[in-house]
């Protein structure tokens, strides 16, 4: 028998249950308009909510870098060297988080894996919220520590886990994004702190989709609930409002110390290109200074909530809105014929999340008639 018989065979399932993904092509940059498939598209697809990727001041950045460094980092930093870049950027990620020190990564998903899977191992608990992203949950496989999901946001059955299971581990790490990314929602950050400290336990935070975009100054969900200055593990990722690619750590000098010389997926993987890690830098200072782009992003978002239908709108705040349909065909079929209409917006299903939706994605970029245009097809 052949032993890949078995792919057809799988995919076939996949299929039948309406579970199937594809690419779509883009062109042009990135924005509130894209091309897909020869036509203009207004772009609610995007996690550039700040209208950052395309942004002319990033590619000149990016285009300088490559000029004065070349295309790539040749390899890991602590083999082959880094460039005052990556330094530049982690004091840069710092000083907006109001960290001492932080360390980036590839991609947030390796910040993800690199970072839990060197904090814990098999003598230690794990509690991860269940909406966690997928880079949490796999960190908490690899690191061989026992993981034991808590109900989304729930923090009586996060404390009743611990009780009965705290005292039996060395360690313990409770795990939460910021900003749940396939709902919108935000985690109980001030009371997974005080539950975290009751139970000396550490915190670890997932900001990649509240980075540049919640708090006064976007420095995430931790200055949005004033906890800045708590000591917390903070990730995120450059590769959303950041509008670049890569991932980070911020926290204590010590964290960040520990991680150069324990998380793998940083050790073991070669640096951030020239031209990320300046569009990267660009990104914060342009956050710093612009933060006309923040309110008008949040203009967009509090408009459309106001106008979308509310029996089928789950509860958000964030720029991420879900629009619940009964089934995985449902979700396709409106989303083509959004798509039909000039909106590309994606149906998202099962099994990376519990039940169909169109997800919306909104960016400072977009104008009024564009979120006109998606009202009016809804």
């Amino acid at each position: 028998m052949n032993p890949y018989s078995w792919l057809d065979k799988s995919l076939e399932t996949i299929h039948r249950a309406n579970w199937y993904r594809s690419v779509k092509a883009i062109a042009r940059k990135p924005g509130a308009i894209v091309e897909l498939s020869g036509k203009p598209v207004v772009n609610f697809a995007s996690n550039d909510y700040l209208g950052l990727a395309g942004d002319v001041r990033l590619i000149e950045a990016a285009v300088a870098a490559t000029e004065a460094y070349g295309t790539g980092s040749t390899g890991s930093r602590l083999t082959s060297g880094h460039k005052d870049l990556h330094r530049d950027l982690e004091k840069a990620i710092a000083s907006l988080k109001q960290t001492e020190d932080a360390l980036v990564f590839s991609s947030g998903y390796l910040a993800n894996l690199g970072t839990v899977s060197a904090l814990v191992g098999q003598r230690d608990l794990i509690l991860g919220d269940l909406y966690n992203h997928s880079s949490l949950k796999k960190g908490a496989i690899l690191s061989g520590a026992k993981a034991i999901d808590y109900r989304h946001n729930d923090i009586d059955d996060l404390r009743q886990k611990l009780i009965e299971n705290r005292s039996l581990y060395r360690r313990c790490l409770i795990t939460t994004d910021s900003v749940f990314s396939m709902d919108g929602d935000l985690c109980p950050l001030p009371e997974l702190i005080a539950i975290a400290e009751e139970f000396e336990c550490m915190l670890l935070v997932d900001e990649a989709h509240g980075t540049g975009v919640m708090g006064k100054t976007g420095a995430g969900c931790v200055e949005h609930f004033n906890c800045t200055g708590k000591e917390l593990i903070q990730i995120g990722t450059l590769s959303k409002a950041l509008g670049s690619l890569g991932g980070y750590v911020a926290g204590s000098a010590t964290l960040i110390d520990f991680l150069r010389n324990r998380a793998a997926s940083w050790i073991y993987t070669t640096a951030l290109s020239p031209a990320d890690t300046a569009a990267a830098i660009k990104a914060i200072e342009i956050i710093k200074q612009e933060a006309s782009r923040r309110e008008q992003l949040w203009q967009n978002i509090n408009y459309l909530k106001q106008q979308l239908p509310n029996k089928n709108l789950l509860p958000s705040e964030s720029p991420i809105l879900c629009l619940i349909l009964n089934t995985p065909e449902a979700a396709l079929n409106k989303s083509q014929q959004l798509l039909e209409a000039g909106i590309f917006a994606p149906a998202i299903r099962p099994p990376t999340v519990p039940t169909s939706r169109i997800r919306l994605s909104l960016m400072a970029t977009h104008k009024r008639s564009h979120l006109d245009s998606l009202i009016a097809n809804f």
